[in-house]
């Protein structure tokens, strides 16, 4: 058997930044301390580097949602194609076209499927119903089309993976779970402030009026920190005319240490999606990322995520298009400080036991062995 030393891995994405939380800080650097030689081809215009042993090729950053759809994808490619890899992981649906190019050119590709692209479009608040209709029958068509002549799919969820193998497709979930201790920086409860956070992309379906619009309704004083960059347009100006707003501490992008400074000083983290059939049967990373840090989840009443907080004892779940509703958790929290205390508790351990990196990373080590093997 050809030692993993020998072998060239290169991941491609032309939409996620360099230092991805799933790509790169797990999958590209898993793979790498496992002996891979690794590359990462990137488009964020901040240059070539080498990271913990993953080297970073940087096509450019794009200039506009049309470069990055069309041309952006496009040099990504060619730039992977130059590299001759053993092996192609391929991340985003922009990507698709060019897993097929490979796959002619003889080249073992695997498809990453973080969320469910079809299920997406419903999200499409600019799209018409009967656009909707068109777009997910295509797209459902076109991409079981593309990744049935894949050497395999990696999923994020297990629904993903259960939608692929219903179309005769073989796919295996890595859950997109938390390393340990990465955002654990434990701060003692009577410490902390009166804040509740979210982190993450902000976009309408992702229920952040509603949640700015709970702040006005709840009866404490406590503020959001929103870190994360608006992506819908017109949201900002939306979400700054609503009076809960001069309750935000609207922080932007920060990085993973920033991160963990702010969930570290929060009583909670609220991860209230709206109920798109894209986020039903979600895992969102942040949920998990907010146990790990030990505080109580607020999310929203699904029945995967219901399960997952409410079966670990690890924070509230509630309608997410009412804004009392999350209010009233909010103050629960609040001024219950010993409650939210051990709910935080019960989500590390939940983390620490389970849902990790350590399992997930076996998973895709094998993975990767078993197309080795072929």
């Amino acid at each position: 058997m050809i030692s993993r030393s020998e072998l060239n891995v290169v991941h491609l994405t032309s939409v996620h930044r360099r230092r991805d939380i799933r790509i790169f800080l797990k999958e590209c650097r898993s793979l790498a301390n496992a002996g891979y030689q690794v590359t990462l081809v990137v488009a964020d215009g901040a240059g070539d580097e080498t990271i913990d042993g993953v080297r970073v090729l940087d096509t450019g950053k794009p200039q506009g949602k049309f470069d990055r759809m069309l041309k952006a994808s496009r040099r990504v490619y060619k730039a992977g194609l130059l590299l001759d890899a053993d092996i192609y992981h391929l991340h985003d649906p922009e990507l698709l076209p060019y897993a097929a190019k490979l796959k002619r050119r003889g080249k073992r590709v695997i498809f990453d499927a973080h969320e469910d692209l079809p299920k997406q479009i419903h999200g499409k608040a600019y799209l018409n119903a009967a656009s909707k209709w068109f777009l997910y029958r295509f797209l459902s068509w076109y991409e079981m089309s593309v990744c049935r002549k894949l050497d395999h799919i990696v999923t994020a969820t297990s629904a993903i993976q259960s939608k692929f193998e219903s179309n005769g497709v073989s796919a295996t979930t890595v859950n997109n779970y938390p390393l340990i201790g990465e955002l654990n920086e434990p701060i003692a409860w009577d410490r902390k402030q009166d804040v509740v956070c979210y982190v993450g992309g902000i976009t309408r379906v992702r229920g952040l009026k509603e949640l700015v619009r709970a702040l006005v309704q709840a009866q404490t004083p406590v503020r959001l920190q929103l870190a994360g960059q608006v992506s819908d347009p017109g949201l900002e100006d939306e979400l700054k005319s609503e009076p809960g707003w001069k309750r935000v501490d609207d922080v932007g992008f920060v990085d993973r240490k920033g991160v963990a400074a702010i969930l570290s000083k929060s009583i909670a983290g609220v991860v209230t999606f709206l109920p798109s059939p894209n986020h039903i049967e979600a895992q969102p990373n942040k949920m998990f990322e907010y146990m790990s840090a030990g505080i109580p989840v607020i999310a929203s009443h699904f029945p995967l995520w219901r399960e997952i907080i409410e079966g670990n004892d690890c924070g509230i779940c509630v309608d997410p298009e009412n804004p009392q509703a999350i209010a009233e958790a909010i103050d629960y929290l609040s001024t219950n400080k010993e409650e939210a205390r051990r709910l935080g508790e019960n989500g590390l351990a939940a983390v620490t036991t389970r849902y990790n990196w350590a399992a997930e990373e076996q998973i895709l080590l094998n993975i990767y062995d078993d197309i080795f093997k072929e």
